[in-house]
């Protein structure tokens, strides 16, 4: 029989991003899926509240974290796991194949040679097929790549966190054209991902309601396969390729990315304080063409 883990979802409105916990109703033994570090570019500024607010929904419930997981290094928005980290006690983790998303990166920000690119930032490198336990609740790790070089997917009993391969059925999928993407690789991960069971619980990484309206993030695979405008049955691999790279064509690049990226691949912490004690972003110039 397989396990029903309790999920608990958190949106961050200002970058449409779904943060998880999920635990084990036995056990009460829990994780924590692609938390969010507040950033507000227009000030420079960084805040805690997505991440307090788990932190008081785990205290709530009782839930012991065992793990702080990402999926991989977000675009849009900072990742909150060393911060619960420090409060919780509990190992952070993500794909082994973030070493060559950090060494894609840190060409683009021109970074000295001595940064890490070795995942070294985090507790745990999970390899594609690794397997652990959230108390009674087996997780098998997917790499799902296409949206990055190395995103993965969590599977955690009958509910499976994708991140930014799907999104809600009627919106379809995520987009595949940064640096690194493919909408082919995006295809073979998400057909790997509607080949698990079909009562499946899949939550999404992003949704974008509109203001007063709340964010669709969890339909079954068989919805999925039933119904996803980009991906359902019926719908060839050439066809998809086709309408995602069209769609990716007219897609701005999101506007906290290039702070983002140099934040998530040093695992969510902001680059070393200068000599007045305050970090700084680089931004490069010139190695993107606006949209």
């Amino acid at each position: 029989m397989t396990v029903s883990p309790v999920v608990k979802a958190f949106f961050d409105r200002p970058t449409g991003s779904l943060q998880y916990v999920f635990h084990d109703p036995e056990t009460m033994k829990g994780a924590i899926v692609d938390p969010v570090w507040n950033f507000y570019p227009e000030a420079g500024a960084v805040t805690t509240e997505c991440a307090d607010e788990i932190l008081a929904y785990v205290k709530d419930q009782g839930i012991e974290v065992e793990w702080i997981l990402d999926t991989h290094p977000h675009a849009d928005h900072f990742s909150a796991a060393p911060y619960l980290a420090e409060k919780l006690g509990a190992p952070r983790a993500i794909g082994e194949k973030v070493r060559d998303i950090q060494k894609l990166w840190k060409d683009k920000y021109n970074l000295p040679d001595d940064f890490p690119t070795d995942g070294s930032q985090w507790d745990k490198l999970f390899s594609d097929g690794d397997e652990f336990m959230v108390g009674t609740v087996p997780v098998k790790v997917m790499f799902s790549p296409g949206h990055t070089l190395g995103s993965i997917t969590y599977v955690a009993g009958d509910a499976a966190f994708v991140h930014d391969t799907l999104m809600y059925p009627e919106s379809g999928t995520s987009r595949a054209d940064f640096p690194g993407g493919s909408s082919e690789t995006l295809w073979n991960s998400i057909r790997a991902i509607l080949d698990l069971p079909p009562e499946t619980r899949l939550f999404v990484g992003h949704d974008y309601p509109a203001e007063g309206e709340a964010p669709k993030y969890e339909a079954t695979v068989a919805e999925h396969r039933a119904r996803n405008k980009h991906v359902k049955d019926g719908i060839s691999k050439e066809e998809f390729i086709a309408t995602r790279d069209a769609r990716d064509a007219t897609l701005k690049l999101p506007a906290r990315m290039l702070a983002a990226l140099q934040v998530n691949i040093r695992g969510g912490r902001l680059p070393e304080p200068e000599s007045d004690g305050y970090s700084y972003l680089k931004l490069p110039i010139g190695k993107f063409e606006p949209r």
